[in-house]
């Protein structure tokens, strides 16, 4: 661990320069007595780092000098698919692994491509989770990981929508990260499902190990059971008219789901009338939920069809006018 950590250190001040014991201590996050033994260290092993005293003063090599034990642990290497994903790794117990492995690939590029790797990430930064929540952190989420990692069988008490509780036996082959929500593909039973990971309530291992099948494809199962999925969550279609001010609103008040509905209404040919309203078919939930959505977008939509659920949308309309007049 410590002579990581070293290595760690010596790439620090190789690949950025001039930097302070709180600077490295807050990077490395370990203390800064710490830091100043790790210095200590590096000197007595031959490095030559040496300090500036003073407000601007801080540790640094001599000039010209750079080290070549840059290779990866296979942990570090492995760890490098979630470069885009700071957040993701912590969340998965490889943010250390994973910082480690960035500092050792830059410490490897020549001065000319570690200069431009290092303006990229100044100037571009991925931020997954929408403005209203965060990335979930499941408790279970890194014991997940490593399960999947490692193909080892679990068991799992799991608490389905409507908080039915059913008990499975699972082989996990892949997790995706899906707008904050954690999610695993796992197989049970012969067939392929999904689970979300924070709605595991007990999990353990079996001591049991799988072989995974040569022809499962995360990302394709992914995209077939997201396509699945929004199928089932949006049955029906209302045919409704939109105001310019509703068509502005769809991709936040309907998301990607309606987002894509309005852009193939255009592509359809359908044309707006004289004041801008515009008839297109919106895929919405069944049920009751559907008033919701709907009611979002004010006065700015019309809705045609069905007329069951426009019965529904008259009455909820209605009740809420005798709260204001």
């Amino acid at each position: 661990m410590r002579a990581s950590r070293l290595l760690s250190v010596l790439l620090l001040l190789q690949n950025r320069g001039r930097m302070t014991a709180e600077e490295l201590a807050t990077e490395l996050e370990v203390s800064v007595r710490t830091i100043y033994r790790d210095i200590d260290a590096l000197s007595a092993s031959g490095v030559p780092v040496y300090a500036d005293r003073g407000r601007a003063g801080g540790y640094q090599l001599v000039d010209g000098y750079r080290t070549r034990l840059t290779g990866m642990t296979e942990e570090e290497a492995q760890s490098l698919s979630l470069a885009g994903l700071p957040v993701a790794a912590a969340e998965l117990g490889l943010g250390t692994v994973l910082a480690a492995a960035q500092l050792k690939l830059y410490a490897a590029l020549p001065e000319e491509l570690r200069s431009r790797a290092g303006k990229v990430a100044e100037r571009f930064y991925l931020d997954v989770p929408g403005w209203h929540r965060g990335i979930e952190s499941p408790a279970v989420l890194s014991e997940v990981a490593d399960a999947v990692w490692r193909s080892r069988r679990v068991r799992i008490l799991y608490e389905r929508w409507g908080q039915q509780r059913v008990e499975r036996v699972l082989e996990p082959l892949g997790l995706i990260l899906k707008a904050g929500n954690w999610y695993l593909a796992a197989r049970s039973d012969g067939s392929d499902r999904t689970y979300r990971v924070s709605r595991v309530l007990e999990f353990s291992l079996l001591g049991e190990t799988f072989e995974r099948p040569a022809e499962f494809d995360l990302p394709g199962y992914w995209r077939e059971w997201s396509e699945q999925f929004e199928r089932r969550m949006y049955p029906r279609v209302a045919v409704v008219r939109m105001s310019p001010r509703a068509q502005a609103l769809v991709p936040f008040y309907a998301g990607a789901i309606g987002a894509r509905a309005l852009r193939e209404a255009v592509a359809s040919g359908a044309e707006p009338d004289e004041e801008g309203w515009l008839r297109m078919e919106l895929p919405v939930e069944p049920g009751y939920a559907a008033v919701g959505e709907l009611l979002r977008f004010g006065a700015g939509i019309q809705l045609l069809e069905p007329a069951d659920l426009r019965e529904q949308l008259a009455e909820a309309i209605r009740e809420m006018g005798t709260f204001y007049g």
